[in-house]
């Protein structure tokens, strides 16, 4: 477990500029994609402000990566907002795909509110403590109680909110890797 929460700040900066970059995305093209101020991504960028972790899962769908790709490469930690906090606990790259391992917390009847993810992209929940309802896009909810399962297309935007008794779980998140242009 990690001893503190960690927020991202300078690193998560500069790999946000990396990959937008890497990718010829301009500031305001990606500030436009993912729906956050132009403003507010190049102080991200250049280290002046903390993402978010919906700033954070914002970024990653427009830039086609996983969040494992913006927060500091290191299993153990920890990000958090208000009504979540994440702990990364294994993270698999292969040259298909990336598969991110998430401990979920989230306190009773906290809410999280995720964008898509980058296209094919699937998550599976295993709800180990509480209860919780899974919206999964234009799906019907779901209601998962401790030991229940789901999976769904993450690649739209899904929500989150735990039960009277708040959440915990672990969350697996596949995402394919990006095509490559001519490939």
């Amino acid at each position: 477990m990690a001893d503190q929460v960690h927020r991202p700040g300078a690193e998560a900066g500069a790999r946000v500029r990396a990959v937008r970059r890497a990718r010829g995305l301009s500031l305001a093209a990606l500030a436009e994609a993912a729906g956050v101020g132009k403003g507010s991504l190049s102080e991200l960028e250049t280290g002046r402000r903390n993402p978010t972790l919906d700033t954070l899962y914002a970024l990653a769908g427009p830039l086609g990566v996983p969040l494992a790709a913006l927060v500091e490469d290191r299993d153990g930690v920890a990000v958090a907002d208000p009504g979540l906090e994440t702990v990364r606990l294994h993270l698999l790259a292969e040259a298909d795909r990336t598969v991110e391992v998430w401990l979920l917390r989230m306190p009773p009847g906290g809410r999280r509110r995720s964008p898509a993810h980058a296209p094919g992209t699937r998550e599976r929940l295993v709800v180990l403590t509480g209860s919780c309802r899974v919206e999964p896009g234009d799906d019907a909810p779901l209601e998962l109680a401790a030991g229940a399962t789901a999976e769904w297309a993450a690649d739209r935007p899904h929500a989150y909110t735990a039960g009277a008794g708040g959440m915990t779980g672990v969350d697996v998140i596949t995402t394919p890797a990006p095509a490559t242009p001519g490939g």
